[in-house]
C-alpha cells in the first residue's frame, strides 16, 4: 500500500510524514508539494492544488491519499475538487481529508470550504475517512512572543471553552488512520482533551513567564481590525475574527478525547506546548 501526503512540506505535512513512518518505518510513503526539490527523505513529487491537468499523473500508484485542506483561500473548495477529481481518475483507492471539527454543523465562516469538499467527497465514489480537526495550540502559541512583549492576548472568544491540541497530535491521526483500512468510511471529531477558555490560556502564559499577560476580550469588528492593522488580509482577519465569535459560543468545544482514543495517548496539554513556544 503506497501512501501519498498533499502538502507535504508545510507545518501538518511535514509532521504527518514523520508521523507515518516513526508507526511505521516500512511503509512506502510518497510525498506530494509544490517544491519537488524538496529534501524529505521519501520520494517527492510535484503536485500543485491550482494545477489540476498535472495532479492524476502525480497520483499514480498512490492506494491511500492524504489530502490536507489547502491554506490557499482563493477557492479551496475548487482546488479540493480538482485532487478529488484526480484521484479517481488515478485510481486511488481511499482519500483521507483534514475537516474542521463538527464540519457540516459547524457555524464558521472557515467552515465553508470544507463543507463543501466532505459534500464532494460522498458523491466521488471513493472510500473516505474524514478528519474533523479542530483547532491547533500552534494558533495561540505562534504569536505568543508578541503577545507577551505587548503584555496582553487578545481575541473575540469570550469565556467560550476550546479544545485545541498540538499540531503533532493531528498529524499522529493522520497516521493512524493512513496505515489501517479499517478507517475507511469513518468520520472523527478530533479536538484536545482538556478544553481551556482563552482567559485559562492567558493565566498559564502569565505562570510561566511570571507576570499578568491578561487576555482581553474584544467585538468581533475591533478584533478583526486590529488583525488586518498587523498585516493581515481583511478577508483572512474577517475568519478569524469569526471563527473567534462562535468560538465563543462553543464551535470549538469537544469533550469525546476521540483524538486521544486514537492516537493511544492524552493529547499535548497547552502548558506543554505553551514551554515550547517561549523557550
Amino acid at each position: 500500500m503506497t501512501i501519498a501526503i498533499t502538502g507535504a512540506t508545510g507545518q501538518l505535512g511535514r509532521l504527518a510524514l514523520a508521523a507515518v513512518q516513526a508507526r511505521a518505518p516500512e511503509a512506502a510513503i510518497v510525498a506530494l508539494t509544490r517544491n519537488p526539490a524538496a529534501d524529505l527523505g521519501v520520494p517527492v513529487r510535484a503536485f500543485d492544488y491550482t494545477k489540476a491537468e498535472t495532479l492524476a499523473p502525480a497520483l499514480a500508484g498512490i492506494k491511500t491519499l492524504v489530502l490536507i485542506s489547502s491554506n490557499d483561500f482563493n477557492d479551496r473548495a475548487g482546488q479540493h475538487r480538482a485532487v478529488i477529481d484526480a484521484a479517481k481518475a488515478a485510481g486511488v483507492g481511499r482519500i483521507i481529508y483534514t475537516s474542521i471539527l463538527k464540519g457540516d454543523a459547524s457555524p464558521m465562516l472557515l467552515a465553508a470550504d470544507h463543507i463543501a469538499t466532505e459534500a464532494y467527497l460522498k458523491t466521488s465514489g471513493l472510500a473516505v475517512t474524514l478528519l474533523r480537526n479542530g483547532w491547533y495550540t500552534e494558533n495561540y502559541t505562534g504569536s505568543l512572543a508578541g503577545s507577551v512583549a505587548h503584555g496582553a492576548l487578545i481575541g473575540a472568544s469570550g469565556e467560550g471553552r476550546i479544545a485545541s491540541a498540538a499540531r503533532a497530535d493531528y498529524a499522529e491521526a493522520i497516521a493512524v488512520a493512513a496505515l489501517d483500512e479499517a478507517h475507511a468510511g469513518k468520520t472523527y471529531e478530533l479536538a484536545g482533551d482538556l478544553p481551556h477558555s482563552m482567559a485559562d490560556f492567558a493565566a498559564e502564559v502569565s505562570r510561566q513567564v511570571g507576570r499578568d499577560i491578561p487576555f482581553n476580550n474584544l467585538p468581533k469588528d475591533v478584533y478583526a481590525g486590529i488583525l488586518t492593522g498587523f498585516g493581515l488580509p481583511e478577508g483572512f482577519a474577517t475568519i478569524l475574527a469569526d471563527s473567534d465569535d462562535h468560538a465563543s459560543r462553543g464551535a470549538l468545544f469537544d469533550e469525546s478525547r476521540t483524538l486521544s482514543r486514537l492516537i493511544g495517548h492524552p493529547t499535548t496539554p497547552i502548558a506543554v506546548s505553551i514551554k515550547a513556544a517561549l523557550a
